[in-house]
């Protein structure tokens, strides 16, 4: 296999290593730093016109839920941006049904900080528990089927919970801590479409050993149902404030006595293991690149800071160790097994079946509006 001559972005740290879809203009500039732009004056309200966004959107989580035991839902992981969402429901008097997904990876500091930011706010705690076989099997189909995106399946549940809880307890609003200017840059070859149930059932159909009996799916027509029929809306409230993660993690400190766990998403011991060594060494993918052109982007560190910290180890050499022990031995996995599963040739999600083209195989004569259809989809 050939390998482009390395380029990498002059604004950011992107670079052309196991990107396919990176392209630089005459003065080196990368496609992604033009397109986080683009996000921002989309999604991101700044000043007055972001104070008055986030106060009308507060005003009316509260007005729809004036007589609800709950006015809003709350996934809590206990990372920077759920742990934030929280101090600041509390701060604006919302009353949202903190829920936690417990896959079986948490960190003994994630769980810390989930009590704490419970205890301290006095929200209600719902953690829902993943049928723990069931999860473990697919989670084996993913690593046999050799596709990026694994964590995908995590991501999946947790929207599918929190839009039934949402829909059940009749909840119009779920708070989502997805925010540009911490996350606006991520290349679409590092992972998959995390809605894409038809995915999940095919990769786990094929790999799989168990049926998915519990797993919680999100179909599209069951998102279509949430959204519209039920009217279930994710709301990105800190797309409308100064989101400063440095100072956040500083505020979370004082107020909730939240502890820092690492990089980012580190609350779990599975996306450390995942986005340290399986990513970089199976798919040469360095998520870090992303996460700090963004932050480079935010002006919220310089292009030196972000080249200082990629010569950083990725992972601690005892921390991995420790890791890989643990996660081969949850997963019931011996070092031969999964060396085997990390030696397997990288395969696509489209390989497998996805709702996109399922959708159109089921019914051609809609393939020429196929253009039309990718344009309104519904989105995360």
């Amino acid at each position: 296999m050939t390998y482009p001559t390395f380029q990498q972005c002059t604004r950011t740290v992107m670079d052309n290593l196991a990107d396919p879809n990176i392209t630089f203009d005459e003065n080196g500039v990368c496609n992604y730093y033009y397109e986080y732009f683009e996000k921002e004056k989309k999604y991101v309200k700044k000043g007055q016109e972001g104070i008055d966004f986030f106060n009308s959107k507060i005003a009316q989580i509260k007005k729809d839920g004036a007589n609800k035991k709950y006015d809003c839902i709350l996934g809590l992981s206990g990372g920077v941006d759920s742990s934030y969402l929280a101090y600041l429901a509390k701060k604006e008097g919302l009353r949202p049904l903190v829920v936690h997904f417990d896959n079986g990876w948490n960190s003994e500091l994630a769980v810390k900080n989930i009590d704490n930011i419970v205890k301290i706010l006095g929200f209600d705690l719902y953690t829902y528990v993943i049928n723990w076989e069931e999860f473990k099997d697919l989670q084996l189909a993913y690593l046999k089927a050799s596709v990026i995106d694994i964590e995908a399946i995590t991501d999946h549940a947790i929207a599918a919970t929190l839009y039934r809880l949402a829909a059940e307890n009749k909840m119009n609003y779920f708070l989502s801590g997805y925010n540009i200017v911490t996350e606006g840059i991520l290349p679409k070859a590092w992972v998959f479409n995390k809605q894409d149930a038809e995915n999940i059932i095919d990769i786990q159909k094929q790999y799989g050993t168990i049926p998915l009996n519990t797993f919680p799916l999100l179909t599209m027509a069951k998102k279509r149902l949430y959204r519209l029929a039920m009217q279930v809306e994710s709301v990105q409230l800190l797309n409308y404030l100064n989101y400063n993660k440095e100072e956040v993690k500083a505020l979370l400190a004082k107020e909730l006595n939240w502890k820092d766990y690492g990089g980012k998403h580190y609350e779990s011991v599975w996306t450390r293991f995942y986005q340290g060594y399986i990513l970089p060494e199976k798919f040469k993918v360095d998520k870090r690149k992303a996460h700090l052109s963004t932050l480079i982007c935010s002006e919220q560190i310089s292009r030196e800071e972000a080249l200082e910290e990629l010569k950083k180890p990725i992972y601690d050499a005892q921390q991995l160790k420790d890791d890989k022990n643990f996660v081969l031995r949850k997963l019931d996995l011996s070092e031969a097994e999964f060396e085997k599963c990390m030696a397997l040739p990288p395969r696509s999600h489209f390989d497998f079946k996805t709702e996109e083209k399922s959708y159109f195989d089921k019914y051609p004569f809609l393939k020429p509006f196929r253009g039309i259809y990718n344009t309104i989809k519904p989105k995360k």
